[in-house]
């Protein structure tokens, strides 16, 4: 079944929440809003939604059972913004 990640990261402003958001639609199967996009990403596996909050300073990212929670992680440390926690299905993973 689906996966759900949770990540607490440090963001400081809109920027930062910005270039979290941006790694994450280059995870294969991000369903984009862009209408060219729908057909090429829904067939792939990878995140599903994703919802990345500047003033909870979270990132809650779904994705498919194939993609697990170090390839998310790794992609949002790469935007060089602090993981404080994270989690995987509700349960406390390393960051």
């Amino acid at each position: 079944s689906d996966h759900t990640y949770n990540f607490n990261i440090t963001m400081t402003c809109g920027g930062c929440s910005g270039a979290v958001e941006r790694v994450l639609k280059k995870l294969d199967g991000v369903i984009s809003s862009e209408p060219y996009q729908d057909n090429l990403l829904t067939s792939l596996p990878g995140v599903k939604s994703f919802d990345v909050s500047l003033d909870s300073q979270t990132a809650k990212v779904v994705t498919e059972p194939s993609l697990d929670y170090n390839t998310v992680l790794e992609k949002i440390k790469k935007t060089g913004k602090k993981v404080n926690s994270g989690e995987a299905d509700g349960q406390p993973q390393a960051v």
